[in-house]
């Protein structure tokens, strides 16, 4: 019995019992489909991520307060942390290779103009925000430069916020209140949309000296730093840890976050999470792999004078155990093809149904599911083929 044999014979063994050979299939397929679907969506979420920070440029680090491998509560036996201020930020202006050094204060209040009112994000940064962040000014001006102790009774609109508190007038030049503070509007933000799910539009910007006043603060809670160029990052870092050490009386008790270091972490825990999805909805090509087991089982005992009839007419054992398990992975290629083709559509239609749903089909994991389907059938089909293959032929006709 030839190649070409045995794949006449396991074709037409399949399409003989098509609704038992459906049904098998169909195991197979659904498994595949939701591999596709489930890490599909992993890795468009994971890409959407890692390009909402990205947005900002990749020459950013983070200066935050208190220290991340540090165990306990600050000041406990006998221990201290040093608040960031603004002196910390403009001394780390003066660095080697730091182009910019915005502080940050961040706080949630009341705004409200001409009888209309509601509860936002104010941002208290100084006039080079717009540039580290990638962000534009649509009308007016953004915050004044100058010395960032400074305080300033002016704000920088969302556009968002805009349109709730004026709607289509033009704001610029009237007066808003923030919480109980007076603040005259100079400028509208462009719309930037949404990062991980905050509304960066829904927000208002004022001078941080100013918003450390309204929130009666006096820490910052980052210190955002740009530098020249990606490759001076190690550099740079420690030139700012040898700064704020020596300005915090020899204490390590801040952080700083590279835009690198925090890409990474993020990445390699979106692939975890992508994998792990992976894994769960490959746990029903399990349901399919004892559904094909039970079919090809079950065949085996209906074929016995099939297979005796084989084996008298010369076939042998190892010919008859190749047969058995062609079908069986026939049968799983089958149902591979079939769910990749139902998960594939489903994907490139998801964005018609769910706009705001990310997917992206990573042909490593589309390919690694077909590879999966084709060795859960050959797994499936070894103890059937080994029955098959220990049929004794005078047996089975006789039982015919």
């Amino acid at each position: 019995m030839r190649g070409g044999d045995v794949v006449r014979l396991a074709v037409g063994a399949v399409l003989a019992h098509r609704l038992r050979s459906s049904l098998s299939l169909l195991g197979i397929a659904i498994g595949i489909a939701a591999v596709i679907i489930l890490t599909s969506i992993g890795e468009g979420t994971r890409q959407f991520i890692l390009s909402q920070f990205t947005q900002f440029g990749t020459n950013l680090l983070a200066v935050t307060p208190g220290k991340t491998k540090t165990l306990g509560i600050p000041g406990v036996l006998g221990g201290s942390t040093h608040k960031l201020t603004l002196e910390d930020a403009i001394a780390l202006r003066r660095l080697p290779g730091v182009k910019r050094a915005i502080p940050l204060v961040v706080g949630s209040a009341r705004v409200a103009a001409e009888g209309r009112g509601r509860s936002v994000t104010v941002f208290g940064v100084t006039s080079d925000m717009p540039e580290l962040w990638k962000f534009t000014v649509r009308q007016g001006t953004f915050l004044p430069a100058g010395d960032s102790r400074r305080r300033a009774p002016v704000a920088v609109l969302g556009s968002k916020l805009k349109e709730e508190l004026f709607g289509d007038a033009n704001p610029l030049g009237r007066f808003i209140r923030i919480a109980a503070h007076r603040f005259r509007v100079i400028g509208v933000m462009a719309p930037k949309g949404q990062m991980l799910g905050f509304d960066i539009d829904d927000a208002v910007y004022t001078p941080v000296a100013s918003a450390m006043q309204m929130f009666n603060m006096d820490e910052l809670v980052e210190i955002d730093v740009t530098y020249s160029h990606e490759r001076d990052t190690d550099a740079v870092v420690e030139r700012i840890r040898r700064l704020l050490i020596g300005r915090h009386r020899g204490t390590e008790d801040f952080t700083i976050t590279t835009q690198a270091a925090m890409l990474s972490a993020l990445d390699g825990i979106m692939r975890v999470v992508t994998l792990a999805v992976g894994a769960i909805a490959g746990v029903s090509l399990i349901v399919g792999a004892i559904g094909i087991l039970t079919v090809m089982w079950i065949a085996v005992g209906e074929r016995a004078s099939e297979i005796g009839l084989l084996r008298a007419v010369g076939a042998t054992a190892g010919q008859v155990y190749r047969l058995l398990l062609f079908e069986s992975v026939l049968l799983a290629g089958l149902g591979g093809a079939l769910g990749a083709g139902i998960g594939l559509t489903l994907v490139l239609v998801s964005p018609l149904i769910l706009p705001g749903l990310p997917v992206r089909v990573e042909p490593n994991y589309l390919v690694a599911a077909l590879l999966i389907s084709t060795i859960t059938g050959l797994l499936s089909g070894l103890l059937p083929a080994r029955r098959a293959a220990s049929v004794d032929p005078v047996d089975a006709l006789h039982r015919d």
